[in-house]
């Protein structure tokens, strides 16, 4: 079982909106920086945002204000909640954990990935 698991994946129409989680098994994420990425095909992955233990945020800058991500620690989970998509965000969007947002990328704690599809 991997670590974490996202969901709330789907197909929408452009200016839709979708809000997906990620669930941590296994440990605590109160600790932890988790970020959100995200790989369409034939492209590299991309950092989409990320939020830190104490809860600062930072996004990609193609995010533009649509997307807003979240963490309840109560419910070992974090969100991001996207509006307006465009075809432009079909892609697999997966989440990692790690110490800090600078260094999310070379964690270990990785999940298995949900598809976002927009289209019309």
């Amino acid at each position: 079982q991997l670590p974490l698991r996202e969901s709330g994946g789907g197909s929408v129409q452009p200016g839709g909106s979708l809000r997906l989680s990620c669930a941590a098994s296994g440990f605590t994420l109160d600790y932890y920086a988790v970020g959100w990425f995200r790989q369409a095909p034939g492209k590299e992955r991309e950092g989409v945002a990320c939020i830190s233990s104490t809860y600062s945020t930072n996004y990609g800058d193609f995010v533009k204000g649509r997307f807003v991500i979240s963490r309840d620690n109560a419910k070992n989970t974090v969100y991001l909640e996207m509006w307006h998509l465009n075809p432009e965000d079909t892609a697999t969007y997966f989440c990692a954990a790690g110490p800090e947002c600078t260094v999310i990328e070379s964690t270990e704690l990785w999940g298995q990935g949900t598809q976002v599809t927009v289209s019309s």
